[in-house]
């Protein structure tokens, strides 16, 4: 729905709620009208009910409010003497019309200075509960997100089984579009392995399903940050049809929700406003190679030869010396082992190994097309030699030609909502000829750092602002083997509590950390026991 659409629901919302608790707000002393007036009759109400006025802007947040809504419906019903757990349960299962029938047909009471304390332990049990998911959800979509690394795509410059805290403040928390999900759950809920939010995935029903009229139109707060060149993000995958990320051949394309999309973690290379080219794996910005941050380490595929026949832990253990550590795989020719990643300086090294013969660089040459984006055949273009390519920058205009429509038609349709057509020479938006854009947003350009293991920009092309959700700011845990399933896995010490981005070797902030809450604890205690004297 669009905000207007969404105005207009809220505003029937209000006259429901005043038809079904007008006559309760006179038995409490107040006017029949200020249950109908909106924002003021949240503040009155929670003046009835003994809560705090801050509970309406929770009733206002997307996702929160499942929670907060009906406890709110409940809490009325308690504040005219419904207060055991049959009247709690009719409540949320008749989503508040309960109160109609207090409303109209019961002759209720207010009780003024009720008992706010459940009576019973379970009671305060589920409160501390629900108010605890309440917390941690305001956390999680506002503030502060974990997020765990699934694939080698930034290995060396982050690591599979690194756990990190991904930051929404830096570029402003985006608000949830989705308004009817699970708290703290992604797009599946575990264990149960379902959908965790309500939204019709089927590509004819995108614009018919009542079920996707819930979605709210994209907000975002405003963040102290912008987006820079080389800064590592979460984005939600903007091409992402997939039931499973793992499975590519699923039965049908699954259409999701923005913020729904699978969460990947990449460098953006590139910035709205940059023309961007690959040139033998290399980034080049405005015809200048790309200065990657200290910690960042390209990696590239290659094939190596040994001077004689070597037992596979033999060659491990030579690769692993050299920090070569994503596996090893056949090469492409006879006595030929492929290496899958490696830096340039590991291979440098590796090359002056006395039983290394050969290491050749695995690179596609430049017009050897291959399958990926703009999937059009004016583009030779390969993951190696690619571009030059303008990322799309907010208020600036593309002049558009029959040759060029192939690498913006996806951004002005699927991201910017344009229906786009080309007909000969000729290109309509939205049925009208056109020969140049003007985008609404700007785009960005995600690589990972071990380029030949990873699904990116080169494959799907742009990813919109909107698309994007938060900066990973700290490693609070690394696991080594974790995610691949060893048994014996094991920690990286000096990966925990480190920050992702900065210059110089990585720093642990454990051991500081641990001294901090040990002093908190210890100063917390002190101050219990000489308060407890004083009061002697």
């Amino acid at each position: 729905m669009t905000w207007t659409q969404w105005f207009i629901f809220l505003i029937v919302i209000q006259i429901i709620h005043g038809l079904g608790t007008w006559k309760l707000y006179t038995k409490t002393g107040r006017k029949a009208w200020e249950a109908f007036l909106p924002i003021y009759n949240g503040v009155i109400l929670m003046k009835i009910i003994s809560r705090p006025w801050w509970w309406i802007i929770l009733m206002f947040l997307p996702i929160v409010n499942l929670i907060m809504i009906p406890a709110v419906w409940v809490e009325t019903a308690r504040s005219f003497g419904k207060d055991t757990k049959k009247d709690a349960l009719i409540c949320i299962v008749t989503l508040g019309f309960y109160l109609f029938y207090l409303n109209y047909v019961e002759d209720v009471t207010y009780i003024e200075n009720r008992r706010l304390k459940p009576k019973t332990s379970s009671g305060e049990w589920i409160t501390s509960i629900l108010f605890a998911i309440v917390a941690a959800t305001i956390v999680h979509t506002y503030f502060f997100q974990p997020f765990v690394i699934p694939s080698s795509s930034l290995e060396k410059s982050l690591l599979i089984g690194d756990f990190l805290i991904v930051s929404k403040i830096h570029y402003g928390a985006r608000a949830p579009m989705t308004t009817v999900a699970t708290p703290m759950v992604h797009d599946t809920i575990p264990v149960l392995k379902k959908k965790s939010y309500l939204f019709s995935d089927k590509f004819e029903d995108r614009n018919t399903s009542l079920l996707n009229k819930l979605q709210l139109p994209y907000f975002r707060l405003p963040g102290f940050e912008k987006i820079e060149r080389n800064d590592i993000v979460v984005f939600n995958q903007p091409a992402d049809t997939l039931l499973d990320m793992n499975k590519f051949k699923p039965d049908r394309n699954y259409y999701k929700p923005i913020d729904k999309k699978t969460n990947l973690v990449k460098r953006c290379v590139g910035v709205a406003g940059d023309t961007l080219e690959i040139r033998d794996g290399y980034v080049f910005i405005d015809s200048e190679q790309n200065k990657l941050p200290p910690r960042s380490h390209i990696q590239f595929s290659y094939d190596i030869r040994f001077k004689r026949n070597l037992q596979p832990s033999r060659i491990y253990d030579i690769l692993d010396k050299h920090d070569i550590t994503d596996g090893l795989g056949y090469g492409t020719q006879e006595g030929y082992y492929r290496i899958p990643a490696a830096t340039d300086g590991a291979i440098t090294r590796l090359k002056a190994h006395p039983e290394v013969a050969e290491i050749i660089s695995i690179k596609k040459e430049k017009g050897f097309q291959e399958d990926i984006f703009p999937r059009d055949p004016n583009y030779s273009w390969n993951i190696d030699n690619f571009g030059p390519i303008y990322i799309p920058k907010k208020g600036a205009t593309v002049q558009l030609n029959t040759e060029n429509i192939a690498l913006y038609k996806r951004a002005i349709s699927e991201y910017e909502g344009h229906n786009v057509v080309t007909r000969g020479n000729e290109i309509l938006i939205d049925n009208v000829p056109t020969t140049s854009y003007t985008f609404r947003q700007d785009y960005y350009w995600m690589m990972g750092d071990n380029r030949h293991n990873s699904i990116d920009s080169r494959f799907w092309g742009f990813v919109p602002y909107d698309h994007v959700f938060g900066k990973p700011v700290f490693i609070w845990m690394s696991i080594d083997g974790l995610m691949e399933g060893v048994k014996n896995w094991s920690f990286r010490w000096d990966r925990i509590f480190t920050t992702v981005s900065g210059s110089g070797k990585r720093t642990s902030y454990l051991i500081p950390f641990i001294v901090v809450v040990f002093s908190i604890t210890f100063l917390n205690k002190w101050r219990k026991k000489k308060k407890a004297k004083a009061s002697k």
